[in-house]
């Protein structure tokens, strides 16, 4: 059955965390659509939340279909089989993974203006998105908390292809992969919800606010 809308998602999901509630975990939603699964996920176990910005990489006259991810410091999860089917150079890659970054370290800047980055050395570190569809930015995601210290990494999703989840489940630095739903045909992410409106920058503004309230106040 499809989540009604992406809060749904996250409060269904947090269910399924319960076991690291006493790791004192951090939430790492995955903008845009990834925090608003984050923060009822966050709330649930009265936990710390932050962002984690991994831009997809597109492929030339096709910007839509993913290459790979980047995050803002530059590390980066290539599809090599795709590159190779493709013939995609060298020389693309590159100018596309700068231009990817310079744009995560922009909507990580406005996104630090109201939510200070949490520190990840020793943490268990829970990565949430909205769905995976190829699994290339929760690669790159993945690989940034671990390069960050993270002592523990978790992949919370509502849903996504069966591949792409058996990829990431076989990662060395993945711990453990929650997922709810795993159609066996999977045509986009938005096929696992009911209300599936884009999110905009300063949605995610607003979410991360209501989050830092509610934080100062359950103190």
């Amino acid at each position: 059955m499809p989540f009604k809308d992406r809060a749904e998602a996250g409060e269904r999901l947090a269910s399924h965390l319960e076991k690291y509630r006493h790791d004192e975990p951090v939430v790492l939603g995955l903008p845009r659509g990834g925090v608003l699964v984050a923060a009822p996920i966050a709330r649930h176990l009265k936990c710390e939340m932050d962002v984690l910005v991994s831009k997809k990489l597109g492929a030339p006259h096709s910007p839509e279909l993913a290459i790979g991810a980047v995050l803002e410091d530059g590390t980066a999860h290539l599809n090599q089989d795709v590159i190779d089917q493709l013939g995609i150079s060298t020389d693309y890659i590159e100018r596309e993974k700068e231009s990817k970054a310079r744009e995560a370290r922009a909507r990580v800047a406005a996104y630090r203006r109201v939510k200070p980055r949490v520190h990840l050395q020793g943490r268990t570190c829970i990565l949430v998105d909205d769905g995976l569809a190829t699994g290339a930015t929760m690669i790159a995601a993945i690989r940034g908390v671990k390069s960050a210290g993270a002592r523990r990494v978790v992949v919370a999703v509502p849903g996504g292809p069966p591949e792409s989840l058996a990829e990431i489940r076989c990662l060395p630095e993945v711990n453990d992969v929650i997922c709810l739903e795993t159609p066996a045909f999977f045509s986009a992410v938005s096929q696992l919800y009911q209300e599936f409106p884009q999110t905009t920058d300063e949605e995610v503004v607003e979410i991360l606010q209501e989050f830092q309230a509610w934080q100062a106040r359950s103190r």
